[in-house]
Parts: C-alpha cells; sequence; structure tokens
C-alpha cells in the first residue's frame, strides 16, 4: 500500500488536509504521512436532493472542500507541488434521509432514535487534488467508502445520557463510534475507521494505484 511510497511522497510534495477534524489528523499521521492542516472555507450547502444517495453527496463534498484549498494554494504560490486531501462523513438512515451534525441536542435525540435498533449507513467521501504537471486546471479523483452499521435498541436514559457528554454535536448522525457510543453498536459491516471518517483503506489503495500508474509522480 502506501507505506513504501509515504517518505517520498511527503519529500516531493506538500500535503495538505483540508479538514479540521482531529480524527482525520490521526488517522492520516499514523500512517506515517507529514502534511499541513488548512480547514476548507466551502459552505457545505450542496442541495442534497440532486445527489441519488449519501454517497455522492459526501463525495462532492469533499471534492468542494479539498478544491477550495487547492485553488488557494495555487493562487499563493504556484511553484509549491502539493496535495490537497479533503473528507466528509454523512449518516444515511433506512429511508434515505442524510443526517451531518446535530444543531442541538433536540436534532440530536432525534437521530439517535432514528437509527436505534435499525442498520444504517456511514459514507465518507474523499476528494484527492493536485497540480496538473502539464500546466492545465488542477486534477481531481474522488471517490466514496460505505459502512454499514447496527445500532443495538436504546433505552431514552442512554441517549440523554450520551446527548450530555456534548460528543454527538461535531459527529455526522450524531455518534462517534470511536467513543461512548461505540457501545451503541452491535455490529459493522465494512471499514472501521470510515465510520470514524476517513477509509484508510480505500485512501491507500488509491494514492498507491496512482503512484504506480503515474498520476502521481514521485
Amino acid at each position: 500500500m502506501i507505506l513504501q511510497y509515504a517518505e517520498a511522497l511527503c519529500a516531493t510534495r506538500r500535503l495538505v488536509l483540508a479538514s479540521a477534524s482531529p480524527r482525520r489528523r490521526e488517522i492520516l499521521a499514523n500512517l506515517g504521512l507529514k502534511f499541513d492542516v488548512v480547514v476548507s472555507t466551502f459552505d457545505e450547502n450542496l442541495d442534497k436532493a440532486q445527489f441519488s444517495g449519501g454517497a455522492d453527496y459526501a463525495k462532492a463534498t469533499a471534492t468542494h472542500k479539498a478544491l477550495e484549498v487547492a485553488t488557494r494554494l495555487e493562487t499563493e504560490d504556484r511553484a509549491a507541488p502539493f496535495m490537497v486531501i479533503g473528507a466528509d462523513t454523512v449518516v444515511e438512515a433506512p429511508d434515505g434521509s442524510i443526517m451531518e451534525k446535530p444543531k442541538d441536542a433536540a436534532e440530536a435525540m432525534k437521530m439517535l432514535l432514528s437509527l436505534q435498533g435499525i442498520t444504517h449507513q456511514v459514507h465518507t467521501g474523499v476528494g484527492v487534488v493536485f497540480p496538473n504537471t502539464s500546466g492545465g486546471p488542477l486534477v481531481v479523483h474522488s471517490f466514496s467508502e460505505t459502512t454499514r452499521v447496527t445500532f443495538a435498541p436504546l433505552e431514552e436514559a442512554e441517549m440523554l445520557a450520551y446527548i450530555k457528554t456534548g460528543e454527538p454535536f461535531d459527529k455526522a448522525g450524531g455518534y462517534g463510534i470511536q467513543g461512548p457510543a461505540g457501545a451503541f453498536v452491535s455490529s459493522i459491516t465494512g471499514c472501521y475507521f470510515n465510520v470514524m471518517g476517513f477509509p484508510v483503506h480505500r485512501f491507500t489503495s488509491k494514492i498507491s494505484d496512482m503512484i504506480r500508474d503515474g498520476t502521481i509522480k514521485l
């Protein structure tokens, strides 16, 4: 995967994570990658009705985040090669509704009630953007990964206790699998890290493929 390329990748270009998420920072750092964080100013206001589902919505949002940062970097320093990584995670309920971060306790409770006792999908979209070596427009590669998560039936008291921790408010769907809400999860199918906010295996496979086929030159 990417491990054998990590040192050369970091030496030949500036890696930039277009996200303020501490979980994504931790995941990328654990891969041995050295990177800067430049938080995207993209408004994340895409019309969900224009997308076939949560996966496409997350992929488009992630790509817009990465493009916004890449455009800024290109304006600031055209000489510096870079690779910008954007990501966006959403939860999709069985009825197709797309959940992002809850605005308040009432919305967090509504999300948890809709997820308890059922299987839902967690989608993370990733956008990777870097300069075109031929001098053309920015090169964009994007993909999404989906994990199926099943919650056990939950009691109101435990949902209220979880909301009081404050943890739901910066998590898509109102929960984080890596925290106390991990106790709600009876099973998952797919990538655990995808539920945390970044699909490690899919990302490393994609980057490795682009290095091997010459799309990313080291």
